[in-house]
């Protein structure tokens, strides 16, 4: 194993956002690529919006999207694994002591005001702040210099010292993350371009502990889909929570795949890829730059070239489990061999599993619902009754063993009539249907069965 060691350290303070998981999986790929250790640490100090329950999604959307850490809590939130704990912030108070108690005696931190403050080295002036309408005292610093593996030779400059500790007793975000790294002897962070201000208070920590700063890497923002405005994508956006996906039962190899291509580039025109290649293919100097656009149909569409080829065998079980979840049973409570046949039909239409309810509700029930607007835009042209009376009448003779036969038989009906297929198909599927979109209108005879064909048609006839 490398010495490659990078951590993905999230706070279970909200849905798990879309952003979290790209910053999650560039940490992962990056481990997985080097053979290095994927850290999970949790950022928990925060007890006033932490929650339980928010922590498990983060465990369960990390699991689900494929990406096992190496360190960390377990999933299932009981114990831990790994020699660097606890990873949970909550429980490293004695360490983060330590570590204050090492500033305050080497002279690089004081206390004021009840907080205790870092203490930055250089000439002290005073100035007047116009900003703050008061005089501060200033220190004269070089700038900070962060070689970064993405964003390049950056320089910031921190020239006035800040707070570590609280009055209240809590240490801030910058202190407990670089402590953090240290005694978890992380070697490259990879986080969001938008932390790239927080990194030169970062390093000047890292100098006043006389530790070198790991390697830093800010990938970029993911910004809204054009539709949705400008900016960078919140949690309150549409397609934003790892949560929907699952709801919507996408598969989470789409999910990844797409997830990878935002901000990084496999070097040729490649998009949808094995898990596998973008392992063997990610590297740091291969991130871009620029930030990515979200946009949900392309994502949609990753989704259902991923559903297209799914083996039979498993895209009929990710139904199944979708309808196990739905509120009527009507669907699994089906013969096997025709929810196998009516699913394997669906396969090629739909974009996510999710679709299928709707898509296939008719196979499973009598009670499906007619489509007003096609209803209306059906029965305006031509005499579609008459045509699904002459339809109903020749069905009884007509050959079922095969799409081909069924189209035969309708053709033949249709020419003895002076008229073409289209004539009857329209109607024919309103009919049996309630609306003009599905599989062919052969394939729908031949699973449904003459009988139920029939009996709709008749019914449908009577109510028309």
């Amino acid at each position: 194993m490398s010495n490659v060691r990078v951590r993905f350290a999230p706070s279970p303070t909200g849905f798990f956002h879309i952003g979290s998981a790209r910053t999650a999986l560039f940490n992962w790929l990056y481990a997985r690529h080097t053979g290095g250790t994927f850290i999970l640490r949790i950022e928990d100090t925060d007890q006033a919006r932490n929650s339980e329950a928010f922590l498990k999604l983060i465990y369960d959307s990390l699991t689900w999207l494929g990406m096992d850490w190496d360190e960390g809590p377990n999933p299932d939130g009981v114990g831990e694994r790994g020699a660097f704990g606890p990873y949970r912030q909550s429980q490293r108070g004695d360490v983060y002591q330590k570590y204050k108690q090492q500033l305050l005696d080497a002279g690089r931190a004081y206390e004021k005001d009840g907080a205790v403050w870092f203490k930055l080295l250089g000439e002290r002036y005073k100035t007047y702040d116009e900003h703050r309408k008061k005089e501060v005292e200033k220190v004269k610093t070089l700038p900070v210099v962060i070689d970064d593996q993405i964003r390049g030779r950056v320089e910031r400059q921190e020239d006035e010292d800040f707070v570590i500790f609280r009055s209240d007793g809590n240490p801030v975000f910058h202190f407990v993350n670089v402590v953090d790294d240290i005694t978890m002897q992380v070697s490259h962070i990879i986080r969001g371009e938008d932390h790239l201000s927080n990194t030169s208070k970062h390093v000047r920590l890292y100098e006043g502990f006389g530790v070198t700063p790991p390697v830093f890497a800010h990938i970029p923002l993911i910004l809204k889909s054009p539709e949705m405005g400008q900016g960078k994508m919140s949690k309150r956006d549409k397609g934003a929570l790892i949560e929907e996906y699952q709801q919507r039962h996408f598969l989470p190899e789409a999910l990844v795949n797409y997830l990878s291509l935002l901000g990084w580039n496999p070097g040729d025109n490649r998009e949808k890829m094995l898990i596998a290649d973008i392992v063997s293919l990610f590297d740091l100097p291969a991130v871009n730059q620029s930030n990515a656009r979200f946009d949900g149909k392309k994502l949609a569409n990753m989704n259902m070239t991923y559903l297209l080829e799914q083996p039979a065998d498993r895209f009929v079980q990710l139904a199944r489990d979708y309808f196990v979840k739905q509120p009527t049973g009507a669907a699994v409570m089906a013969n096997e061999a025709y929810f196998r046949e009516v699913l394997l039909m669906a396969q090629p239409k739909i974009k996510s599993i999710d679709e299928l309810g709707a898509y296939t509700v008719y196979f499973f029930t009598e009670e499906f619902p007619i489509d007003a607007k096609v209803k209306e835009k059906v029965m305006a042209k031509g005499d579609p009754q008459a045509r699904l009376a002459e339809l109903i009448a020749a069905l009884p003779a007509m050959d079922f063993s095969s799409d081909a036969a069924i189209e035969a038989g309708i053709k033949s009906l249709a020419e003895g009539k002076g008229l073409g297929f289209g004539d009857y198909q329209a109607v024919a599927r309103l009919a049996v249907s309630g609306t003009n979109a599905g599989p062919s209108i052969t394939s729908m005879f031949r699973v449904l069965g003459k009988e139920r064909v029939v009996a709709r048609m008749e019914r449908f006839l009577r109510t028309a």
